[in-house]
């Protein structure tokens, strides 16, 4: 498909494209505000490099790949400002024997409750227990399952080996389970 570059404007774009890269956004990083920014600086970057568009893949595409990596870097330049002490020991989920402690024990949930991510007050409890992670806790969790980064990928972007990273997954993990037990299930 040949695209018409005389046709291509910014106003076009706008109206065609930014509704779904606000979706996009918003479902990568779970703030609304931040999602209209990251869409803004998509549009203000594309602006710029308009007349240096080639054509060689789709409009859309373009404007997409631009905010995939604005979402990036803003994933980098957040976890490089503030480094959070990881906290919750994973002794409080095990004993010496790294057997699980009774009260920590993963229970099993009902099985009525499979499609929970389609269940919008259920997405509300896991976005609060995801806030209440760590700040890496969460970037890791959220680059791993919500944006499907491979986890070298992940160690690249946030800075952490690959042991580190599995640790990160395992305790936020843990955390998620424990809260999403506690504040969902009331188990």
């Amino acid at each position: 498909m040949t695209i018409n570059m005389n046709t291509i404007s910014l106003v076009n774009l706008v109206e065609q494209h930014t509704d779904e890269l606000y979706s996009w956004a918003l479902y990568k990083v779970s703030d609304t505000e931040l999602a209209k920014d990251l869409v803004q600086d998509t549009f203000v970057a594309a602006a710029e490099k308009l007349d240096s568009f080639k054509g060689k893949s789709s409009p859309k595409t373009w404007l997409f790949s631009i905010l995939n990596n604005k979402i990036t870097d803003w994933y980098r330049k957040k976890v490089k400002q503030a480094v959070v002490m990881e906290k919750n020991d994973p002794g409080e989920f095990f004993d010496s024997e790294e057997g699980w402690l009774e009260s920590k024990q993963p229970k099993n949930w009902p099985e009525e409750e499979s499609h929970l991510l389609d269940d919008s007050d259920f997405q509300e409890v896991l976005n609060k227990c995801l806030g209440g992670l760590p700040e890496k806790w969460n970037l890791s969790i959220k680059l791993k399952y919500l944006s499907e980064k491979s986890g070298e990928e992940i160690c690249q972007d946030l800075g952490i080996t690959p042991s580190n990273f599995w640790q990160i997954i395992h305790r936020a993990k843990l955390q998620l389970r424990e809260c999403v037990e506690y504040n969902w299930f009331k188990i």
